[in-house]
């Protein structure tokens, strides 16, 4: 029997990560890139654009960066052309790019609503519809959409973002199911709460030295008792894009220390 850790490579392998200028998708491109692929990502201006990609050569990365709005289906299409005629066409992508307004749902605008579900849900249909005539014909493709324990569960605020990610975990199962037989595979991964810069004001010391309630929060409610890092869902991420996985298709994975199995602590 050959190695069995040879299954985890994705050495020649192209990949796509929506929004993969920092956090989540940052550190997946990161993983991705280790495991062999080569990365490209899109930004929504060239400033976010020039910024990442100093990041990315810091970090010892070679990636090649886009000014794409995933929310247009031409745009979406001119940067899948420009992947392959830099890199070659996409073998694994990552819908990672996603927004969330927590505004009470009798407060929230329509069009509040409308760009949450574009970008979050909309978004990952139309960059999934750009690669996958590629991964038809090659009979071999990963895709991988960035869920949400709000994939699952409500709660306050959150209505236009539960919403998409709810139908983002279904958009996962039913390209799963259209085209398994194309040796495609579509998963998802599910976050629990990640430390980052942006979840940072949530887990600041208050002056007196106590816990911010929120973060006091998700620490009684997570059995690992601690918020993710970012690394977390680097393993779970190259697992999904590699071999390793061609016979898992349609499953979210939530990497979410726990939250999801558990009814909390008795008062």
């Amino acid at each position: 029997m050959e190695n069995f850790l040879n299954e985890f490579s994705l050495e020649g392998r192209v990949a796509l990560v929506t929004g993969a200028a920092y956090g989540i998708g940052f550190a997946i491109a990161e993983g991705l890139a280790s495991a062999g692929a080569k990365i490209a990502f899109n930004c929504r201006s060239e400033h976010h654009l020039e910024k990442a990609l100093a990041d990315y050569k810091e970090a010892g990365i070679d990636a090649r960066g886009y000014i794409c709005d995933v929310t247009h289906e031409d745009e979406v299409v001119a940067m899948v052309k420009a992947i392959e005629k830099d890199l070659g066409p996409v073998d694994i992508l990552v819908n990672n790019a996603g927004i969330i307004k927590r505004i009470p749902m009798v407060e929230m605008s329509v069009e509040d609503f409308r760009q949450v579900v574009d970008i979050d849900l909309n978004s990952a249909f139309i960059v999934a519809k750009a690669v996958l005539p590629h991964m038809i014909e090659q009979r071999r493709g990963k895709i991988i959409n960035i869920c949400s324990m709000m994939s699952e569960l409500g709660r306050e605020t959150v209505s236009a973002y539960a919403a998409a990610k709810g139908g983002l975990k279904m958009l996962t199962k039913n390209i799963a199911s259209e085209y398994g037989e194309y040796n495609i595979q579509c998963n998802g991964i599910g976050p629990g709460y990640i430390a980052t810069p942006q979840t940072e004001p949530l887990r600041e010391r208050q002056p007196d030295g106590s816990r911010h309630p929120f973060d006091s929060f998700i620490m009684a409610k997570t059995p690992a008792g601690r918020w993710g890092t970012p690394k977390d869902l680097i393993g779970p991420a190259v697992f999904l894009a590699s071999p390793a996985s061609d016979f898992v298709n349609g499953h979210i994975l939530y990497v979410d220390g726990g939250i999801l199995a558990y009814i909390g602590k008795q008062p």
